[in-house]
């Protein structure tokens, strides 16, 4: 496993991460196994949230007795002060731990978030505190906004950021060569583009390759994937020509109107399972699973046909999806 510094204080993590979000999927014993398999891999940084359900009780019970093997990160979408001092405190609480390595702002989508964050009795002022009696070593900050992470980098505030980067999101680049030029952090999320990318030996590949990106943190919810995402960590990652030419493949096919399944756009008014209507079309249309993604469209109560045009959805992507269209897309392809 090779490791990167992730702040200027020298803490050096495994450049593959363990994503806590699909452990929410599964039991705590086997979430166990698998946080232990991770490590056994020498995958040593592990990050989660509070809005993962169950993930932060997860790890908690998988790294006692094990504590000092493992880098935690976790976060939060709270943005005053009171809320996240109970935020922290529930993630001391669950983690079981009495400190944590990187605490960070959860996806601070707009100007107004951020101002409020960093504004008197703002929730990084209770990150401050906590920094301050130990309980907090590092503050990080995650966005789907180049914007906003442009103003956290320059303002001294943050040791870390998290952005999106994978094979079809790249516009980053910049914003990383300048953060790593100023010591911060680089933490790659949906390094699969939500799933839309299978091929995940490649799509971690084209990751490391970049030497300003500290760690990416593909989710991981079974040994096999733990297995095979460690161990591009632990081979040659140069690109063959082969390699290349599928990553401009795929880049070409999803371009950049795809979903990320990160789940923001819910609750549909209507009930409409968004980003899993997305997968199936995808599975039919570029998997070659035409059958499968059909039976399974079918089976379902509501579907893109039931959408009301509402915009809900819309306004709460952070990618800006025209969703409305794309699920009228939807509906030609599957025909309802």
């Amino acid at each position: 496993m090779n490791y990167r510094n992730l702040v200027s204080s020298g803490l050096k993590v495994s450049v593959i991460g363990f994503g806590g979000i699909p452990i929410q999927r599964i039991d705590n014993e086997s979430a166990k196994d698998v946080i232990i398999a991770a490590e056994e891999k020498g995958i040593n940084f592990i990050d989660t949230a509070r809005g993962y359900s169950v993930s932060e009780e997860y790890i908690g019970e998988a790294l006692l007795g094990r504590r000092d093997k493992w880098i935690i990160a976790t976060k939060s979408m709270s943005r005053d002060k009171q809320s996240m001092t109970n935020d922290v405190n529930k993630s001391l609480s669950n983690l079981k731990t009495d400190y944590i390595d990187l605490y960070q702002l959860h996806n601070v989508k707009t100007m107004e978030d951020y101002n409020k964050v960093l504004s008197e009795d703002g929730a990084y002022e209770a990150l401050l505190k906590f920094k301050q009696e130990g309980k907090i070593k590092h503050i990080g900050i995650t966005s789907h906004s180049l914007e906003i992470l442009e103003l956290a980098i320059e303002s001294g505030k943050f040791e870390t950021i998290m952005y999106p980067y994978n094979i079809v999101e790249d516009q980053a680049e910049k914003l990383f060569k300048r953060a790593k030029e100023l010591n911060i952090g680089i933490i790659a999320m949906k390094p699969m583009a939500g799933g839309a990318i299978n091929n995940g030996t490649l799509a971690l590949k084209y990751i490391l390759k970049n030497e300003n990106v500290t760690c990416a943190i593909p989710g991981m919810g079974k040994v096999e994937e733990v297995e095979e995402n460690a161990a591009v960590a632990s081979n040659d990652i140069k690109l063959t020509e082969d390699e290349k030419l599928e990553i401009k493949k795929i880049s070409d096919e999803l371009g950049t109107e795809f979903c990320r399944r990160c789940g923001y756009c819910a609750p549909c008014t209507k009930g409409i399972d968004i980003p899993g209507i997305f997968l199936l079309q995808g599975y039919k249309e570029r998997y070659n699973l035409k059958k499968w993604a059909e039976d399974r469209y079918e089976a379902l109560e509501v579907t893109a046909k039931d959408c009301i045009e509402c915009g809900k959805c819309e306004s709460r992507c952070p990618y800006n999806l025209p969703i409305t269209r794309m699920l009228k897309d939807v509906k030609k392809t599957f025909g309802k």
